[in-house]
């Protein structure tokens, strides 16, 4: 029998509960400028700068100049190889070795985001957002050349995804014009299918307008074709929906998440020369004239949109127009500008060099199909770390999968279970640790991708290739036969995340469905899942428990449940939690249970080890509310909102990091004596307890070790003061180098 630790003072009680509480989320609006098409050497600290100090042709983007001053540029940036792929991994957070769409296919229209896929959309919206997305969202509608087309499948709409307000074309093959003579729009009038209403493609709402600044290219010019250039609607509508949401955010305090999803810089190229005078930005250069006609459009359209996205920028610093700027949202708002995939061979990649020195282009797994420019311009209240500060360029590795995870963390929500993508909120704020990815996955036409650090290897026909992309981004110089152990090494660990699985594989959703103490292995115990439309079934998965499954063990009975785990059982993801009860899952001696991307251990969930192990390629997350106790192995990173309890030695092969609401709480005396043995380094937080084996009773200056690591970071909120409690017992906390120890008194 145990008993827990007795607090003397109330006003110790009274500062431990203070110090147990997490800052608050900072919660900022969040604005998405996402282009098509447009290479990492398009950007200006990645290429157009030094061409234009060169007098060379070069591009014309005041905006995002002043974004690359007032922000920070991303060097090391990936999107995916074409469109599709590159939007679901946006979306839903995961690589294309899990995401349903992992190429172009004009079916990725049917089939591409599930019901059960959660997107920026579903989780800002969750966490108060108002919600806006405007451009190409390429999934949903049909293909067809008829000026009508029709909602496939209601499921992976974006007014199912959490988006209140759209304009938006939904399948990316009919975004290959500008022209479009209609496009889907949200709020819709009642009745519409899957919210969204088809409406007339035109400017006539924003023609003759005064009230835009920096207005491109004369939309209320007499000129202007009948049927809108389709990125000047998008872009505003956007426009509109900031100057609102702003004036609403000032008055309510409600924040914004708004993704402005162009077709430009894709072609085709020539449709912006209906425009009128769709070239003024160059018609000074000298070397203008003397360009092919397919590079002078495209310049042109990067410069159009990029005049909109000054304007979306103006309505943030001025949102009712009136030339006061002290109602300004701009430093309350965090601004993210990205491109999908590289840029394609033809338009800008010679004349502009849109790739710049990287080898490849649009649908190849060389860097310039996946590298792509990536800018963050970030809120005054953020306090990033170093290399993420004003005006600076940082060779931080970023891939598309992260933003969600980044935008759900600023806005005080979990990330959806098990996604590839890793936050950078602590990098950007200044709060928190931040989390480290081992690896990212890529797929192509030609091949897949494993990048770890400076070092990226890629699978082909051909054979396998390593290349160090610190010293040789353009993968001149093929290393696989110089590290072959490197190379065996990434090999296998891109198998394991399911590159070669065939179209059509992702990962699946599951359930628990199964009794107290039902077998967990067994498929009678988990809910079977099926993804079909419209009658057509796409994918079923069934069986025992499977690495590409995300699933949750989630109590929402009348009592405690418990269920043991039977035999080696491995997910992508698994939750643990439990409603108003406590959900247990027990792994015991001999047992290994696997959550390859992530185990969650939420509110009212216990993960119990009676000398079992559970492993992760990345982490255990102990969520506030969630519980890990007893004894066993963690092969993996463990982060603590909640309870770690040691029984026993629990090791923990990589790194401990324990948040300011977290509580180890440790058992000593006759009853066994309870260590985290970390393998990593530790970093402390929270609240130390000691629970004493009952009928222990100790001398004066008894020492136990309660936890070891490579190296200690911080103190528990404790720390400050010599002693805690147990049933009257009076125990030192001592900390060194790389251990702690408590002293009897």
């Amino acid at each position: 029998m145990l008993k827990h630790i007795s607090i003397t003072s109330a006003l110790f009680t009274l500062l431990l509960s203070v110090a147990a509480k997490s800052e608050p989320p900072l919660r900022p609006n969040i604005l998405y400028f996402y282009v098509d098409d447009m290479g990492w050497g398009a950007l200006g600290p990645n290429g157009q700068f030094e061409r234009k100090a060169n007098g060379q042709p070069h591009l014309i983007t005041p905006t995002l100049d002043r974004l690359s001053r007032e922000g920070v540029t991303f060097a090391r940036s990936y999107g995916c190889t074409v469109c599709s792929p590159a939007r679901s991994s946006q979306q839903t957070g995961f690589h294309q070795g899990h995401t349903f769409a992992d190429q172009n296919d004009r079916d990725n229209a049917k089939k591409a985001i599930r019901a059960d896929d959660l997107t920026m959309g579903d989780m800002l919206s969750k966490a108060g957002y108002i919600t806006g997305y405007w451009g190409k969202w390429g999934y949903g509608g049909s293909a067809n050349k008829d000026p009508y087309p029709k909602i496939l499948n209601v499921q992976t709409l974006p007014t199912s995804h959490g988006y209140d307000h759209v304009v938006a074309e939904l399948h990316h093959v009919r975004a290959h014009t500008f022209y479009q003579p209609n496009l889907w729009k949200a709020p819709a009038v009642p009745g519409s299918r899957g919210g969204l209403e088809l409406v007339p493609n035109s400017m006539e709402r924003y023609m003759n307008r005064s009230d835009y600044p920096n207005t491109p290219a004369l939309q209320n010019h007499p000129d202007y074709p009948e049927i809108a250039y389709c990125d000047d609607v998008y872009a505003f509508a956007a426009l509109d929906f900031v100057r609102v949401q702003a004036q609403n955010y000032n008055a309510t305090g409600q924040p914004f998440f708004g993704l402005l999803a162009g077709q430009v810089p894709h072609s085709p190229f020539d449709e912006i020369e209906a425009l009128p005078e769709w070239d003024r930005a160059y018609r000074k250069k000298s070397w203008f004239e003397e360009l092919p006609d397919v590079d002078k459009q495209w310049a042109a359209m990067i410069t159009r949109i990029d005049a909109h996205f000054g304007n979306i920028l103006a309505a943030l610093e001025d949102p009712n127009g009136d030339g006061d700027k002290s109602d300004s949202v701009a430093d309350k708002t965090l601004i993210v500008f990205q491109s999908d995939n590289g840029g394609p061979r033809g338009a800008g990649m010679d004349t502009f060099a849109s790739n710049a020195n990287l080898s490849g282009y649009k649908t190849r797994i060389q860097e310039g199909g996946i590298r792509v420019p990536l800018m963050m311009r970030l809120p005054a209240n953020f306090e990033p770390v170093e290399d993420l500060r004003p005006g600076s360029k940082t060779d931080r590795v970023v891939d598309v999968t992260d933003l969600l995870p980044t935008f759900c963390e600023l806005a005080g929500v979990s990330a959806p279970l098990a996604v590839d993508g890793v936050s950078l909120a602590a990098a950007l704020t200044g709060r928190g640790h931040q989390r480290v990815r081992e690896f990212l996955i890529h797929e192509a036409g030609n091949g897949q991708s494993i990048i770890r650090g400076d070092y990226k290897l890629i699978r082909s026909k051909e054979g396998l290739a390593l290349f160090n992309l610190r010293k040789d981004p353009s993968e001149s110089k093929n290393l696989a036969d110089r590290y072959l152990n490197m190379v065996d090494e990434l090999h296998a660990l891109m198998l394991a995340e399911r590159v070669d699985e065939p179209k059509g594989f992702a990962n699946t959703y599951h359930q628990w469905i199964g009794d107290d103490n039902g077998s967990f292995s067994s498929g009678k115990s988990w809910s079977d899942y099926i993804y079909a439309n419209e009658g057509i079934t796409y994918m079923t998965d069934d069986g025992r428990p499977q690495v590409s499954w995300v699933a949750r063990v989630a109590n929402e009975g009348a009592s405690d449940s418990g269920i043991s785990v039977d035999r080696d059982t491995a997910f992508l993801g698994l939750e643990i939690a439990g409603d108003r009860n406590k959900q247990r899952v027990e792994v015991s001696d001999g047992v290994e249970l696997v959550g390859r991307n992530e185990i969650r251990v939420s509110n009212n969930g216990v993960l119990e080890l009676t000398g079992g192990s559970v492993s992760s390629a990345r982490w255990v997350d102990i969520l506030a509310g969630g519980e890990l106790r007893g004894s066993g192995a963690i092969e993996s990173s463990l982060y603590s909102q909640g309870i770690v309890t040691a029984k026993a030695p629990i090791n923990v092969d990589s790194d401990y990091i324990g948040t300011d609401s977290s509580k180890l709480v440790v058992q000593v005396g006759s009853g066994g004596t309870g260590e985290l043995q970390i393998g990593g380094s530790a970093q402390l937080s929270g609240n130390l307890d000691i629970v004493i084996s009952e009928g222990s009773s100790f001398k004066k200056g008894k020492r136990f070790e309660i936890l070891t690591a490579d190296s200690l970071k911080g103190r528990f909120s404790n720390a400050n003061y010599e002693f805690v409690t147990s049933g009257g017992q009076r125990f030192r906390i001592e900390y060194d180098s790389d251990s702690v120890a408590v002293v009897v008194q």
